[in-house]
């Protein structure tokens, strides 16, 4: 019996096509759409687009300056359980902030580092409430979780948003700030 090279090689290929998009097409019908729906449903939420990794779930937003960080946060662990099960999620939140901003936020990063540090997390809220009074026009806000510190800066239509890792470990250097 003779086999032929060019029959085995496209059987090949149209199985592999077919496991690897059978893969592709389960992942996006069952896990990245229905996220991605319940995340760009949040309110406040402009935009936003799912990467599921193996141990981690990224999200990429695009807020609105009256978004509230730390409920969507919530909202897509209790919600979307089944289909991030055990990954951490990792915000990626597009900078929206002005040079104000940006300075306000290099002036209070050092007394947040030290707090964060020494998790004496009531002393953000009073950095940022102190840093506030010192500058007017300036909004700012503080939540929290068991995973993150949640800042809000907002002057106009500038937007900063700020996510600290509450795990020292982890934190480093603030790849948000």
């Amino acid at each position: 019996m003779k086999l032929r090279a060019v029959p085995i090689v496209v059987a090949a290929v149209l199985a592999a096509l077919l496991m690897f998009g059978g893969w592709f097409i389960y992942r996006q019908v069952t896990m990245q759409s229905p996220l991605e729906k319940l995340v760009s449903q949040y309110p406040g939420v402009t935009s936003a687009q799912i990467d599921i990794k193996q141990d981690q779930v990224v999200l990429k937003l695009d807020l609105k300056p009256q978004a509230d960080v730390a409920g969507l946060v919530d909202v897509v662990k209790q919600k979307g359980q089944s289909i991030i099960g055990s990954r951490t999620i990792k915000l990626d939140i597009a900078d929206r902030s002005n040079s104000a901003l940006n300075q306000w936020w290099s002036e209070a990063m050092f007394p947040v580092a030290e707090a964060m540090e020494n998790k004496k997390y009531t002393q953000i809220s009073s950095t940022v409430e102190q840093m506030k009074k010192k500058k007017t026009g300036i909004k700012a806000d503080t939540d929290m979780d068991s995973n993150n510190v949640y800042i809000r800066l907002s002057e106009g239509n500038a937007t900063k948003f700020i996510v600290l890792p509450r795990q020292s470990q982890q934190m480093g250097v603030w790849p948000n700030a």
